[in-house]
């Protein structure tokens, strides 16, 4: 960042007080104005419920432009990482490390991220404490927080070579658990990784292998999960990848954080979305429902949502919807399930609040999670996943900023302050004269 020229200044109508503020500029996106000395100067702290107009950080990996509809990873566009930018691997390789890969480095890259898919051999144990009808999220978080206790050998969070290290293992171990934990759910036994498979053919060997039967890897079908982890791999400093940077600066361990960036996923409001669009539309049942629906949808004291539709950041279109579209088509094409009925329901419903202008004037597009929900579903992956192949793709995201923010030598650890509107300072009295 670099700083402006102009300067802002506050000042108090009544001539009391005027501090003059330093304004950065980013290479793209809004200037930001640093507060860091405000409250030392005027004793007041600002007010920002939802950090609406606050820049936590300075950060290279990601910008999202939510007017024009833009995501950019590293500054390349997400539409042309997706179509013409590899597969998983080479994004996350782009995401920690700033560029894309040469053919020697992603080669390196993908053989030492592969000889790190197994988990120890004691993490079956501890899979065994969770009841079989546990939600695969609380799953992930007990068992990605509890990989510190397996490997000591890469905590010290000041060593760039151990933060390397748990940045691979987080990158090469999640789809494992991911696997073991839908395996547990179902009662078969766990798969192991195979060296031999790409990232994604390997986490659906492990996620579909029975000892009976060995997984056919369909290309058509791996791609399209290649490209749901592609689009979902990072996306700013979104509520999950707070609660990482906020919990990095700490000095808790890698492993520690990336399980609190699970936790916050879990949110129905944040990761959960595309399990709500595919329970929405599961409870809408028929494309003949569709009429009532809306107009449940547009009365204000019904309290139903249209879910899959809309986004915080994003005004306009999400870019990363036309995507998953396309694969969505793709995908039902491959399998023959173009005439599914839920499918139908889905284009039906899309089609519907597109052209009315009750959605059109709120911009209330289709986002990512409308179509990505479908696609899983597709790929037989369960619902209760969903979120939980969000975990796997974020995992890199997340930990591409964590490494950000402790090389970060301005960071510090974080305390947001508050409005305190409770009580003023009173005196206990004996309690029989209460």
């Amino acid at each position: 960042m670099t700083n402006s020229e102009i300067k802002a200044t506050l000042s108090f109508s009544d001539g009391s007080q005027s501090l003059e503020m330093p304004i950065y500029k980013g290479s793209i996106g809004p200037d930001v104005i640093d507060i860091r000395k405000l409250y030392g100067a005027t004793g007041m702290f600002t007010y920002d419920p939802g950090f609406m107009s606050t820049a936590a950080c300075n950060s290279s990996i990601t910008y999202i432009d939510g007017d024009k509809g833009e995501l950019l990873y590293r500054g390349y566009p997400i539409e042309q990482l997706a179509v013409n930018g590899g597969d998983f691997l080479e994004t996350c390789y782009l995401l920690l490390n700033g560029e894309l890969p040469n053919a020697t480095e992603k080669a390196e890259f993908v053989s030492t991220v592969t000889k790190h898919t197994m988990v120890h051999e004691q993490m079956q144990f501890f899979f065994r404490g969770f009841r079989r009808d546990a939600h695969p999220m609380s799953v992930l978080v007990g068992t990605v927080g509890a990989l510190s206790s397996f490997y000591h050998d890469s905590l010290d969070i000041n060593d760039p070579h151990h933060r390397e290290v748990s940045a691979i293992r987080l990158i090469a171990k999640m789809p494992t658990l991911v696997a073991m934990a839908y395996k547990y759910s179902i009662g078969q036994p766990f798969v192991y990784p195979r060296n031999d498979l790409s990232y994604s053919a390997n986490f659906m060997h492990m996620m579909f292998s029975t000892p009976c039967e060995e997984y056919k890897v369909n290309e058509v079908l791996v791609r399209a999960l290649d490209r749901i982890l592609i689009l979902h791999a990072d996306h700013e400093q979104n509520a999950s990848t707070s609660t990482v940077r906020l919990a990095g600066s700490s000095g808790a361990n890698p492993f520690a954080c990336i399980a609190a960036g699970i936790a916050c996923l879990w949110g129905p409001a944040h990761g959960g979305a595309n399990e709500a669009a595919l329970s929405m539309l599961e409870e809408i049942g028929s494309v003949d429902n569709i009429p009532e629906f809306i107009a449940q949808v547009k009365d204000k004291n019904s309290g139903v949502k249209l879910m899959g539709f809309g986004h915080r950041v994003y005004k306009n279109y999400d870019p990363r919807a036309k995507l998953m579209r396309e694969t969505c088509y793709e995908v039902l094409q491959e399998l023959g399930l173009q005439d599914d009925p839920l499918f139908k329901l889905a284009m039906a419903l899309e089609k519907i609040a597109l052209e009315d202008e009750y959605f059109v004037s709120r911009k209330l597009y289709p986002n990512v999670d409308f179509y990505s929900g479908i696609v899983q579903r597709a790929l037989g992956i369960p619902t209760a996943l969903f979120t939980g192949i969000f975990a796997l793709a974020r995992t890199v995201g997340w930990i591409a900023q964590w490494k950000e923010m402790i090389s970060d030598p301005e960071q510090k650890i974080g305390r947001p302050r508050q409005l305190f509107v409770g009580a003023a300072k009173r005196d206990v009295v004996a309690i029989d004269k209460r």
